[in-house]
């Protein structure tokens, strides 16, 4: 994508998603990307931090909790709730929701220059192959 054009997109939730999570790329740039993740169950379910990137997430439908080190629960959040996590910081959620699958923004902002590496602290319990990707961007 050349630097300057505009990125537009609209948002629908999956309905063919094969899998128990599902990601949207929105839209995205050097140093800034949004998507929304679609959770039947679980979530980002292990432990990890993001070096160079910091995440700021907020609830579309649904409930999620998320954790720090340890399992310490950071916050349960509802529609419109989130939170945002810094570089560097450990975390993990899950869906919260019993009845609703959960949606949730997330917007990555990227330190221009840093290598940006996700860092497991325990092992990932989702495989990839699990997870539905699909993207809605169109540059103008």
């Amino acid at each position: 994508m050349s630097e300057g054009s505009y990125q537009v997109f609209k948002y629908e939730k999956p309905s063919d998603m094969p899998g128990g999570k599902a990601i949207v790329q929105l839209a995205g740039s050097d140093i800034i990307r949004g998507r929304v993740q679609v959770v039947r169950e679980g979530g980002e379910n292990n432990l990890h931090s993001h070096r160079g990137m910091d995440g700021f997430w907020m609830v579309l439908a649904g409930r999620v909790r998320f954790y720090g080190p340890g399992d310490v629960m950071i916050g349960e959040f509802g529609k419109y709730e989130g939170i945002l996590i810094p570089r560097g910081e450990q975390y993990w959620f899950e869906s919260a929701s019993d009845d609703e699958e959960l949606e949730i923004l997330q917007m990555a902002g990227f330190e221009k220059g840093a290598k940006i590496e996700r860092v497991d602290a325990e092992p990932q319990k989702l495989s990839v192959e699990s997870v539905y990707l699909r993207e809605v961007t169109q540059s103008r």
